[in-house]
């Protein structure tokens, strides 16, 4: 499952990294819609609101359906039919949608088969891995290039900062029965874990099926566009980019992540593996730990183009082009500081 992630780009630059093509080839940036809404965060949980993409059409209908908007929803779908005056009196989870139930459970094959699909965008989730002593916490993303920087010059027309994460979505728009504001909402899709990063999981098994699963993740720009455009790409069609990828990479971080109100950079911090304290006992973060202490004085809006790049542990390498360095390795390095150990599955 997916239950907590990071956004923590400001709004600004998350619209300059969400820039797309159009149906006639022209390089767009989506139009924000209720950005005053959004607010960054190294740890969002279900409940709480993060930004998502989706076709301009769904709110305009005479726009082209290859347009984009980004617009901040609240995680954690409530059905357009659901008739109670509260949307917390919604008995069930809808936080993340397995894909197999996705096209049988009322809850989302309604929105779904009336194209209704969005891409929640995040820096990337955490997933925690059952050990003797408790749960290793690992931070999940798109391996990073050697040169992405966020320190970009404003109004720069190409984006080259971090790559975000692109998972599958639905979502839906609840209207209170009184009348009121409509409230938008949305669900991750969830697949079964790749191979690779299964051992991060506790696998239960229920009815021969294991239950635990990641983010169905969109690689690449024409899976975001066809997974979008519900106007030309039908629901039979799109439901087929739903599979899982190799394509990720992650590092385990901190158990300071646990308490949903933690949100600062440590959160997504590498720590290494083994040693006795987490981060600050480890003496190849001791640089890392000075950058945190000073980052956590401000908020993330300030201090986002402060962060260096994580370090990548690749789970899968199907190329030598997906096994460059990792750029926070060579951070550290230039400090004096040996490199963070790659973990072995």
């Amino acid at each position: 499952m997916c239950g907590r992630t990071a956004c923590s780009l400001a709004a600004d630059n998350l619209r300059r990294a969400c820039a797309y093509r159009d149906r006639r080839g022209r390089h767009r940036q989506p139009e924000w819609v209720r950005q005053e809404r959004y607010q960054p965060s190294y740890n969002k949980g279900p409940q709480s609101s993060g930004p998502v993409l989706l076709s301009r059409r769904h709110l305009h209908q005479d726009a082209d359906s290859s347009e984009r908007v980004l617009m901040d929803m609240r995680w954690g779908l409530v059905p357009s039919w659901f008739k109670q005056d509260n949307p917390s009196k919604l008995q069930f989870n809808t936080s993340n949608c397995r894909s197999d139930t996705m096209l049988s459970k009322s809850s989302y094959k309604g929105a779904l088969l009336k194209g209704k699909r969005c891409v929640v965008l995040a820096d990337g989730f955490y997933e925690w891995q059952q050990q003797s002593g408790g749960k290793q916490p690992y931070f999940i993303y798109f391996p990073q290039t050697k040169d992405a920087t966020d320190k970009e010059m404003e109004g720069d027309e190409e984006w080259k900062g971090r790559r975000l994460l692109t998972m599958a979505g639905i979502f839906d728009c609840w209207e209170p029965p009184g009348g009121g504001e409509m409230l938008y909402t949305y669900t991750i899709i969830t697949v079964d874990a790749s191979k690779d990063v299964s051992f991060i999981h506790h696998r239960q098994v229920r009815a021969g099926k294991g239950v635990a699963g990641m983010p169905a993740i969109l690689d690449g720009d024409e899976a975001i566009r066809k997974w979008l455009d519900f106007a030309e790409v039908p629901t039979q069609e799109a439901v087929k980019l739903i599979q899982p990828t190799e394509n990720i990479a992650f590092h385990p971080v901190s158990t300071f992540v646990n308490n949903i109100r933690n949100n600062t950079p440590e959160c997504v911090a590498p720590i290494e593996l083994g040693a006795k304290k987490e981060v600050k006992a480890t003496p190849s973060n001791k640089v890392m730990l000075g950058w945190l202490k000073s980052s956590q004085e401000g908020s993330p809006q300030k201090k986002e183009n402060d962060l260096p790049k994580w370090t990548s542990q690749f789970i899968h390498s199907p190329s030598p082009k997906k096994t460059s360095a990792s750029v926070l390795q060579q951070w550290l390095g230039k400090q004096g500081q040996p490199a963070a150990k790659k973990h072995k599955a």
